[in-house]
């Protein structure tokens, strides 16, 4: 159950260097909830992500996570306040192993702490397999795994996923989603962007639909999905 805002994004603008993406983005996220990101293409999505971590240039606009304000921090300093983060792409490192790029996750620390390593093994049972082996050696599916199981390392407050699924074999997607499902059941709030709208917005609490760097819509899954206007505009009818 929810009991009060994990994360509160409050009329952000921005963007990159002077290019504006996105404009007055308000979204929240409660403990322990399960939000999705959907809309089109170059819609902002990703920069949303990118802002909440600090790799974009913040106009205006505040970023706050618990009682902590993220905007003015450095992108190395949001993961001390409890984010975790998962870009889409070029987020593992392939020349090191399994074992050696959980123990990245937990790099703040003085120590790795062997409780986590087992807890993510105990959820990723193929990284514990593999844990000898070069990452750049795992398939598509267990490389996003990897990834997951890295940002979790530190136990974070919220998990951001860019994209999870992308590049999944349609039959790796659905395991995928279960793994997120688990994750969130867990206690850990998540905030995700995903293209496979239909499906993401079946599994989360509450979607927000970005249009041109803006908000569209927003309400539960559940009635995203059942809503006409946005059936037919972004979910294929």
């Amino acid at each position: 159950m929810s009991t009060g805002p994990t994360l509160t994004v409050t009329g952000l603008d921005a963007g990159y260097g002077d290019l504006q993406i996105l404009t007055d983005i308000d979204l929240h996220v409660d403990s322990s909830e399960y939000v999705t990101i959907v809309g089109p293409n170059g819609a902002g999505k990703s920069t949303v992500m990118k802002s909440i971590v600090g790799l974009t240039t913040i106009m205006a606009g505040a970023i706050q996570l618990g009682q902590t304000e993220l905007t003015p921090l450095p992108t190395e300093a949001t993961v001390h306040h409890g984010v975790g983060y998962v870009p889409q792409s070029a987020n593992i490192f392939t020349g090191l192993s399994v074992e050696e790029n959980l123990e990245m996750g937990a790099y703040i620390l003085d120590e790795v702490p062997t409780d986590r390593m087992a807890a993510i093994f105990e959820r990723f049972p193929i990284l514990e397999e593999r844990r000898n082996q070069r990452a750049g050696q795992l398939s598509g599916g267990q490389r996003q795994m990897l990834a997951m199981g890295r940002a979790l390392m530190l136990d974070p407050t919220i998990l951001l996923l860019d994209e999870p699924s992308a590049g999944l074999a349609p039959d790796l997607v659905t395991d995928m989603f279960d793994r997120i499902d688990a994750i969130n059941a867990d206690g850990t709030a998540v905030l995700m962007v995903e293209q496979n709208a239909k499906e993401a917005l079946r599994r989360c609490d509450r979607g927000y639909v970005l249009v041109d760097g803006k908000n569209r819509y927003m309400d539960t899954g559940t009635a995203l999905l059942a809503d006409e206007a946005v059936r037919q505009e972004f979910l294929g009818g």
